[in-house]
């Protein structure tokens, strides 16, 4: 009679390639465990090299401990470890890598060589493995230390090879993960090489240096120390000044214990400190470290070791806002009056009533002066000067012309609009009956709180979110010049240079043809430098740099969406944080061309992401809110 048993023991091969999949996802994956390991090691100088991103190859040399030869086997088994003993160890831990899961995952699924010896020794260790299995052990001749050699990552598991992003993208991650070891310990020197490239040379330095180091000389003005010492935690690091603050994330940095963590809560205590001195939707640069007892964070959650839980989490946001708060504070990072400005220059004089609310234009130096060659004439020239200045009164409605002229209109007569109405109207009349038609040419237009829009329809109100229908509209336009590659360029009179990191350069190659069909224009100016020449000839008024860092923030934001392709993700990503730009006062030319482009487009009703733009009240609902 055949056995009814089912359930069998994994081989050890397949079973650590499952354990591979959680804890080696990608090159970056392997950079970052053999990093802690060496540090762990108790290594002074790191050396990383990557060929092809770390497909092909990712060695990693220390001049740590190193490992005797029974440790040297034993290394590569699942849960083997030196760091912890004990269950009570796992409350108490200090080193970086402690499941001894990390060496037996990466061996499962690449060829392994690895040289080890420790200071002692005459002789190290060579040992060989080729997914899983054993080919050589042997002694050999070698340094101090130990060098991994990771070769073919995924040979032998096609389907996550496969799954593997473009060089760009894999080396993005490993920068990002090398730059978050190497701001932990300043005091280790660390290389990085890229197909024979040096990427990185970072001497063993103080944390300020090492910060200027990786991201550039510009750091240097933009630093503040921060520090706040506690019977529960100490808050030391490094936050940058309101006016440096960027449009990109990425440049913020929390490491408890010298662990690299990603913690939400207390992202949003530094923010809270940082309230009011930095514009809405810039990001602060921070390097924080927090040093508390083991006894008091768990950080044994996920197999990547970037998640940490506190036993007090709230007295923990307490204590780092204080803390840089009061960095703010006594820096005096908040923008400072200058006391060298005439203050009073653009402020009525005592003896003039208030009229603060009046508009007023101020005569320049130049038009009190009159000339003595004009006489008594020059008397009738100083009460006419205002007309010098004619046209110029209505600036707001100027701005508006020109805000309209940058939706891609002219600013023509109200008669004309009513026609493109009413050619609209009726367009949409004819469209699919889930679709609202658009308001008459000659509805009543409301604008409410620069925020919606309403129209009078025959069977009640029309309420249109503003903000909504212009991401409707540059969702279209967007997508539009990536397809065709075709966005229109504004050339610059002062070209303009700008810094990047090294993951954003790698974004920058990633996704060149994407950025200049959007209209910028830029060219490539030393290791991390950008000059750019041009910008989209729509997009609204900033500078440039500040537009340049929120495209690659957007271009960061679509990468991580797997769903789209990537003109429409990219699209939709840059319509969503554009369109917040356009709830301003509209006249009515502006309001009719925003209806016009609306139902013109492809979707009126309906963002990019599905989120509604048009709400109708009917007069049946309307008499039902009075009702109650």
């Amino acid at each position: 009679m055949p056995s009814s048993d089912i359930i069998q023991l994994l081989p050890d091969s397949i079973a650590n390639q499952i354990a591979a999949g959680e804890v080696v996802q990608r090159p970056a994956s392997v950079v970052k465990e053999l990093m802690e390991n060496a540090i762990d090691a108790k290594a002074t100088q790191v050396q990383v090299i990557l060929r092809e991103a770390g497909r092909t190859l990712i060695q990693v040399i220390d001049n740590g401990t190193g490992m005797s030869e029974t440790d040297a086997r034993m290394s590569f088994e699942r849960h083997a470890t030196s760091k912890i003993r004990q269950s009570e160890d796992l409350f108490r831990i200090k080193t970086m890598g402690f499941r001894g899961e990390a060496l037996a995952s990466i061996a499962a699924v690449a060829q392994v060589e690895m040289r080890t010896r420790q200071e002692s020794d005459e002789l190290g260790t060579l040992i060989r493995i080729d997914g899983s299995e054993i080919k050589t052990q042997e002694a050999v001749a070698c340094p101090k230390g130990t060098n991994f050699s990771i070769r073919n990552l995924f040979f032998n598991v096609p389907a996550r090879r496969n799954f593997l992003k473009s060089n760009s993208v894999e080396m993005r991650h490993v920068l990002d993960e090398f730059q978050r070891v190497a701001l932990a310990h300043p005091e280790v020197g660390f290389t990085l090489h890229h197909n024979d490239t040096e990427v990185f040379n970072l001497t063993p330095v103080k944390l300020v240096r090492r910060i200027i180091d990786i991201y550039g000389k510009s750091y240097r003005e933009q630093l503040a120390y921060c520090q706040e010492d506690t019977s529960y935690i100490n808050v030391r690091g490094y936050i940058g000044k309101p006016e440096f603050a960027r449009k990109t994330r990425g440049e913020q940095f929390f490491f408890v214990n010298d662990r690299f963590i990603k913690h939400n809560y207390m992202h949003h205590a530094v923010i809270s400190a940082f309230d009011g001195t930095i514009p809405e939707g810039s990001h602060p640069f921070y390097v924080l470290f927090i040093e508390i007892d083991p006894s008091h964070i768990d950080i044994n959650i996920h197999p990547t070791k970037t998640e940490i839980k506190f036993d007090d989490e709230r007295s923990v946001y307490a204590i780092i806002m204080a803390a840089v708060k009061k960095a703010v504070g006594v820096y005096n990072l908040s923008q400072s009056i200058d006391f060298e400005e005439n203050i009073n220059f653009l402020n009525p004089t005592p003896t003039e009533p208030n009229n603060n609310l009046i508009p007023r234009t101020v005569m320049p130096d130049w038009a009190a002066q009159p000339r003595k060659s004009e006489g008594s004439a020059s008397k009738s020239n100083l009460t006419n000067w205002n007309k010098l200045f004619e046209g110029l009164q209505n600036t707001e409605d100027r701005h508006r012309e020109l805000a309209a002229f940058e939706m891609g209109t002219t600013t023509a007569s109200r008669p004309v609009y009513q026609e493109q109405a009413k050619t609209v109207a009726s367009k949409v009349n004819r469209m699919a009956s889930e679709v609202i038609a658009a308001p008459e040419a000659d509805a009543l237009l409301f604008q409410l709180h620069n925020r919606y829009i309403l129209s009078q329809v025959k069977d009640g109100i029309m309420l249109i979110d503003q903000k909504a229908a212009y991401e409707r509209i540059l969702y279209e336009r967007y997508r539009k010049m990536l397809i065709n590659r075709n966005g229109a360029c504004q050339q610059l009179l002062f070209p303009k240079t700008i810094r990047l990191t090294h993951s954003d350069m790698q974004l920058v190659h990633e996704t060149k043809k994407e950025i200049r069909s959007l209209g910028f224009e830029f060219d490539e100016f030393g290791a991390n430098e950008l000059i750019i020449r041009g910008i989209p000839a729509d997009l609204p008024e900033e500078s440039e740099q500040d537009l340049f860092e929120e495209l690659i923030e957007q271009l960061k934001q679509s990468y991580s969406d797997l769903k789209l392709n990537k003109p429409e993700s990219l699209s939709r990503s840059l319509a969503k944080r554009f369109s917040v730009r356009y709830a301003v006062k509209l006249s009515y030319v502006e309001i009719h061309t925003l209806l016009n482009q609306l139902f013109s487009s492809s979707d009126p009703n309906r963002t990019p992401g599905g989120e509604p733009i048009i709400v109708l009240l009917t007069m049946d609902k309307l008499a039902n809110i009075f009702r109650g």
